[in-house]
């Protein structure tokens, strides 16, 4: 009687044996990277996967069933995929639509950028289980596309370069944390300082219901990083001073202007060639306040257009036969400026001097700054704050200083009157952070057809990191 060989498990094609190998060193050197070594205790898993194989992982192709096995396998590779794709969103890149004119003439509406991750060093999930290529909403059935539980600390991972004056950042709102879902912008305190907490937490039927989003749930934005931490801040007359130096100009920073005509029409032939966009193309209606426009020096009785312009812009508009007269929009247009309701007179084309929080740096706390840093130290760092009988207290003990744990950053666009931005909610603190814009990958024009210039080809590859 004879009996069968025995097979070892170890017994394996030296092709396994290299592909466990080299997937098992990407691991440890991932795990090396995260800096969390209990994740080791998974390696059998990737030995199991190419060696052993206890675990029948692909017991689906012994199916007879051909169209079962052709269902497994699609469901095989979309798990595959979506997992790859998750990790890659996390500690890599992802991709990025530029929604709003905040950053033109630099980004364009239309502009898909690829962000990297690994450049300032990816965050750790502070929520794990989410679906990816989903920011907080599914689409269409407009539920979360996370779980709140677990909830993990902030920890950045080591990138390779720090932020810089002027380096445009991808990040999370600051002032995502709660919102009202039918009407985002502007957001949950700006209406709540304009209409009243309970009025936006009542009427329901205007506002929707309001939810909270944890940090890295909340909206994506793309703005230019302006100030760092530890920077003195302050603008006057839209120019922008740091620690006293005027800041360089930019060739594609803008300004909204009021732009005079004799009565003539400019066509928007023109307007295209200047590259002023269809919903900036506005003409003021001047009946509603005549002297308003009679006080910046303009005629009410004619067209008064309105629309945001470069410098070359605006050089090449004052030689269009019919235009009379250029002013840049007043700050009285700006509306409101952080700290909403925090006494100072400051406005979008006048603001600070403000300084921006350094992690370590000391503050003294006194009735002027308490509004400026109040968000800072009571919803970014966690503490509970109270100013009673002219006596500070933080987590109940009383103070007259406050030591910053986290760097914070000033973040501006460069369609200056046209930018919800730091001047709006303030800092972004260090843990919003999400990466770094690289490349333009793809560029639409929403003004234009597809076959009459809708494909931006010039932009195809552009560098978006300045």
């Amino acid at each position: 009687m004879t009996s069968e060989p025995h097979t070892s498990r170890f017994h394996q094609p030296r092709r396994q044996w290299i592909k466990a190998a080299i997937w098992s060193l990407i691991y440890i050197l991932f795990i090396a990277w995260v800096g969390n070594f209990w994740w080791l205790l998974l390696l059998p898993i990737i030995f199991d996967a190419f060696i052993t194989k206890f675990i029948p992982w692909t017991w689906w192709k012994k199916t007879k069933n051909k169209t079962l096995r052709s269902i497994y396998s699609w469901i095989d590779a979309i798990v595959f995929a979506l997992v790859a794709v998750y990790f890659i969103n996390i500690y890599l890149f992802q991709n990025y639509q530029i929604p709003t004119s905040s950053l033109e003439k630099t980004l364009l509406v239309g502009d898909f950028l690829f962000v990297s991750k690994a450049s300032y060093g990816p965050r750790i999930p502070n929520t794990p289980l989410s679906f990816p290529l989903v920011q907080n909403t599914f689409p269409i059935i407009n539920t979360k596309s996370y779980l709140e539980k677990p909830q993990w600390e902030y920890k950045r991972l080591k990138g390779f370069d720090t932020i810089a004056h002027n380096d445009i950042v991808v990040f999370n709102f600051p002032t995502g944390d709660t919102v009202c879902l039918k009407q985002q912008n502007p957001d949950y305190y700006q209406l709540c300082y304009y209409y009243g907490r309970d009025v936006v937490r009542s009427r329901k039927d205007i506002f929707g219901e309001i939810v909270y989003r944890p940090v890295d749930r909340r909206e994506n934005y793309v703005k230019r990083c302006i100030g760092l931490p530890g920077d003195w801040l302050q603008i006057k007359n839209n120019q922008v001073f740091i620690n006293g130096k005027k800041q360089e100009a930019f060739p594609g920073v803008q300004f909204n202007y009021l732009v005079q005509t004799d009565g003539t029409r400019l066509s928007d032939e023109l307007l295209t060639k200047l590259g002023i966009s269809k919903d900036d193309r506005l003409i003021l209606n001047t009946s509603q306040n005549p002297q308003e426009i009679t006080t910046l020096g303009l005629d009410p009785s004619f067209p008064i257009y309105h629309f945001p312009l470069t410098v070359e812009m605006m050089q090449k508009l004052q030689h269009v036969t019919g235009v009379v007269k250029i002013v840049i929009e007043p700050e009285m247009y700006g509306g409101d400026v952080y700290p909403l309701g925090g006494g100072k007179k400051w406005t979008r084309d006048n603001y600070g001097p403000i300084y921006i929080p350094k992690k370590g740096a000391k503050l003294e706390l006194n009735a002027y700054n308490y509004p400026i840093y109040e968000r800072v130290i009571r919803t970014y760092e966690n503490n509970k704050l109270e100013y009673k009988n002219g006596i500070f207290y933080i987590n109940n003990q009383p103070t007259k200083t406050y030591r910053f744990k986290m760097d914070y950053y000033w973040m501006m666009g460069d369609n200056r009157h046209n930018s919800a931005d730091s001047r709006y909610w303030g800092f972004v603190p260090e843990d919003h952070i999400v990466g770094r814009p690289v490349v333009v990958w793809l560029s639409l024009d929403k003004d234009k057809s597809l076959f009459n210039g809708k494909i931006r080809w010039n932009r195809f590859f552009k560098d978006a990191r300045r």
